[in-house]
């Protein structure tokens, strides 16, 4: 997968292992459908075509860390290590991603969800 300059910043220096996450990340999502990657000064957002579905906010030494935003809270979940409201109107979904069998079908229908509000 090509990079833009900007994403490539963010990239830039991290471990194999954290390369590794996040190019089977990013696939896994183009899996569902079309995505455009920006970075911005803290993170690199994901798009649809219409808005933005996930923000990578981390990549570690050995993670990457995504933020789905959601209109609602989903609490009963085994991936998210935490949901916290932003404003009334929006709810944030925590992944860490540590291995590439973290994105499990728990995780892609999640995706799916973040791909299709």
């Amino acid at each position: 997968m090509e990079h833009n300059s900007g994403i490539e910043k963010f990239l830039a220096g991290k471990s194999a292992h954290t390369l590794m996450l996040f190019e089977h990340f990013t696939r896994c999502f183009e899996k569902i459908g079309p995505i455009v990657m920006e970075p911005t000064k803290t993170m690199i957002g994901i798009s649809n075509e219409h808005r933005r579905i996930a923000w990578i906010t981390q990549l570690g030494k050995n993670f990457i860390h995504v933020v789905f935003p959601f209109d609602q809270p989903y609490e009963d979940n085994l991936c998210f290590q935490k949901v916290g409201e932003v404003s009334g109107k929006q709810f944030n979904h925590h992944f860490r991603m540590l291995q590439t069998e973290d994105v499990n079908e728990e995780v892609l229908t999640f995706m799916k969800m973040a791909y299709g509000r």
